[in-house]
């Protein structure tokens, strides 16, 4: 990686090495599991989410969906919080002292839990709090973070849920309470059936599950942006992130860190540091220093929207010099105007072009664009 770009993260008063972290779940479900998402090159560390009691957890409760997305019925931790208390945050405590990496504990659910919960970390040494609305409704909202509020005086993250509604809305109900905000939890529930046995993979009720990895990284993108829109506080982008350049389009949506899960999961604890990586190879690939250079391009530029073209002003156009005659464009092609005969340079019929701009991103060449018909 060049030497000359910084990857480092200055937020809630702590440095973070670099912008890729765990995101709550079963690869941070111990302190000796938090221990390798630090040798594996984690930016910064975050303990799996615990609440009052330990999580009554289904089995089976994980299955691979597609090639790099999972379907889970987890929950929080299954180990009790005195387990947490009398030994996992020990060792992920020095951990973090040893690393040099903040650490962030994950709690959850009512004001309850967390006006107990809150200052116990504290007392302990954990450096922020995250904490999750998964399972509250907009009711409760407010009451559970007023009650973590008004119990430490460490930094709060408000891990936010697709399913909780209006997230730009809620980001500023919670604003005055918290120091940040987490997009996105896990997305669900869903249901995924094995047509062979006519069963779910999950152990849960009815076999429903929740979604996460590279197949909601789209709604996690969105969900940053929408918050990131109408605060200024620090937001931390989760859901599928497998690569530097995932880090990128989050930081262009408006993050400040990243969180990962799946792919962690699916891949190893070594994955941090190698998303983290090659994330610095693609800001030096592109003339940047620092990730501060990229953070909310895409924010700035759109935070209130941009004009909405419904007439054919567009057509597909063929940079012929870079085309391989695949022929995919032709294939995905609805409306008969790209022509590809095998080994043939492709072509436009430009009165037929509808201008839905899918050949462009099908293209495995960058061969095509749009331009002004």
């Amino acid at each position: 990686m060049n030497a000359t770009v910084d990857l480092s993260v200055e937020i809630f008063n702590h440095t973070f090495r670099n912008p890729v972290i765990p995101a709550a779940g079963p690869n941070v479900g111990s302190g000796a599991m938090i221990r390798k998402t630090a040798e594996g090159g984690a930016g910064g560390l975050l303990a799996k989410t615990i609440s009052g009691v330990a999580a009554p957890v289904p089995h089976p409760n994980m299955a691979r969906y597609g090639k790099d997305s999972l379907l889970n019925t987890e929950l929080w931790s299954e180990l009790p919080p005195e387990r947490w208390f009398e030994r996992e945050y020990g060792i992920a405590l020095a951990t973090a002292r040893e690393y040099g990496l903040p650490l962030i504990a994950s709690i959850g659910y009512t004001a309850e839990d967390l006006a107990a919960l809150g200052p116990r970390l504290e007392q302990a040494g954990i450096d922020i709090i995250e904490f999750s609305i998964h399972y509250l409704d907009s009711e409760r909202l407010l009451e559970t973070a007023r009650a973590l509020r008004n119990a430490v005086s460490i930094p709060i993250v408000a891990k936010l849920s697709s399913h909780a509604g209006d997230l730009g809305e809620i980001a500023r109900i919670l604003d005055p309470y918290v120091d940040g905000f987490a997009c996105i939890n896990s997305f669900g529930p869903t249901l995924m059936i094995d047509i062979e046995h006519a069963s779910s993979p999950m152990g849960s009720e009815h076999g429903y599950g929740w979604l996460s990895g590279s197949v909601i990284k789209p709604l996690a993108v969105r969900s940053v942006f929408e918050v990131a829109r109408v605060t200024d506080k620090p937001v931390i982008g989760v859901g599928g992130v497998s690569s530097g350049e995932d880090v990128i389009e989050f930081f262009m949506a408006g993050a400040s860190l990243v969180e990962v899960c799946t792919a962690a999961i699916l891949k190893g604890p070594h994955i941090y540091g190698k998303i983290a990586e090659e994330a610095g190879q693609w800001l030096a690939a592109h003339g940047y220093h620092s990730l501060d250079e990229v953070k909310g391009l895409y924010l700035k530029k759109f935070r209130e929207g941009q004009p909405v073209v419904t007439t054919l002003e567009l057509t597909a156009f063929v940079k012929e010099e870079m085309c391989k005659a695949c022929g995919q464009c032709e294939k995905v092609c609805q409306f008969d105007a790209i022509h590809a005969p095998l080994k043939q340079i492709a072509r436009v019929e430009v009165n037929k072009c509808a201008a839905c701009g899918l050949c462009v991103s099908v293209c495995p060449f960058d061969a095509l664009e749009m331009r002004p018909r």
